[in-house]
């Protein structure tokens, strides 16, 4: 029975033909996925956001399953990107999807300018990235700069919308997030975070450039999330800073990740797709019952899969081919 992470295996051990195959796959399938959604599924907006959060979710991937720091404040990346491409966008008659890829630059900058966050470890990382995505937050939204970033009173990027266009944008960021984390399972850079992760000290002394490593990959995931924010405020047109450098969205990013399994490169698409989907059937119009879904979702993964949907299936998928094992 084939194991649900099996084109990630490929991507280790195959040829160098399959090598090649492999990361055009897993760039492939989202497009064609959602091109054929929107035709399914009316709701295009619905679907973009979907894809938005699978590149957040495929972000957090990068950072937290290949090198065990978990960023609380991965939303402040969002807003940035979000209001970076926004401003270009209004103040310069930048076009929407080049405004996209300077978001994505910005976040990126930021992540260079938190990177003395990484003296920090576990839950001090994660609080420390939070207090700087809400220090970011309230200089944004601060109206003595209602000049340069309209202070709380958000954008208006209404002039500049398309919907085929932007639908079409946060589809290729999925499927670019995906080719992102198939790069990096399969590189030798992916290998060298995965030590850096399982033990920091001991990558160090085999002659791996710690910090160097974690920055790349820290850079990575903040421009994947630069992106997300830029796709995000062009598709809705309309946004305020407390939309855009909601805490939540890290919490969803995070939450969608671990339930799909982190370290894999389709764990967390899969995971979005479910809850996401599961969030707008009964979150929007019963908020209690998906906050009460929510919390049992999160004890059961703590409980009985702590690798998520991709290693509890992993884990079946290997006992069946056990047991068919010794019964031949």
């Amino acid at each position: 029975m084939p194991k649900l992470d099996d084109l990630d295996l490929t991507l280790e051990t195959g040829s160098k033909g399959k090598k090649l195959i492999s990361p055009a796959i897993a760039a492939l399938v989202p497009i064609v996925a959602f091109a054929v959604g929107v035709h399914l599924y009316s709701n295009e907006l619905l679907l973009t956001y979907m894809a938005i959060y699978i590149a957040l979710a495929q972000g957090i991937n990068i950072i937290y399953g290949f090198t065990g720091y978990l960023p609380f404040g991965y939303f402040g990346f969002f807003g940035v990107g979000a209001y970076a491409s926004g401003l270009v966008m209004l103040d310069y008659n930048v076009p929407p999807v080049l405004a996209v890829i300077i978001g994505g630059v910005a976040g990126a900058l930021v992540g260079a300018i938190l990177l003395p966050l990484f003296r920090l470890r576990g839950a001090y990382f994660a609080i420390g990235t939070l207090a700087a995505s809400e220090a970011i937050y309230t200089i944004i939204s601060n109206p003595s700069l209602q000049s340069i970033t309209n202070g709380p009173y958000g954008l208006n990027l209404a002039g500049f919308y398309s919907s085929g266009t932007a639908y079409g944008t946060a589809i290729a960021l999925a499927a670019l997030s995906i080719l992102a984390t198939s790069f990096v399972r399969s590189s030798k850079f992916g290998l060298t975070l995965k030590a850096i992760r399982d033990d920091s000290y001991s990558a160090s002394m085999a002659g791996v450039n710690v910090p160097r490593q974690r920055f790349y990959a820290w850079l990575i995931a903040a421009a994947i999330a630069g992106m997300a924010g830029s796709v995000f405020g062009w598709s809705t047109s309309v946004f305020y800073p407390q939309a855009v450098f909601d805490p939540a969205l890290s919490v969803l990013a995070i939450v969608f990740a671990l339930f799909g399994g982190v370290g894999t490169i389709w764990g967390p698409t899969i995971g979005t797709v479910v809850l996401y989907a599961i969030y707008n059937a009964i979150g929007v119009s019963n908020p209690q019952y998906f906050q009460l879904i929510y919390g049992m979702v999160i004890v059961l993964l703590v409980l009985f899969a702590p690798r998520g949907l991709a290693g509890f299936w992993n884990y079946i998928t290997t006992k069946i081919t056990t047991v068919r094992a010794k019964n031949d």
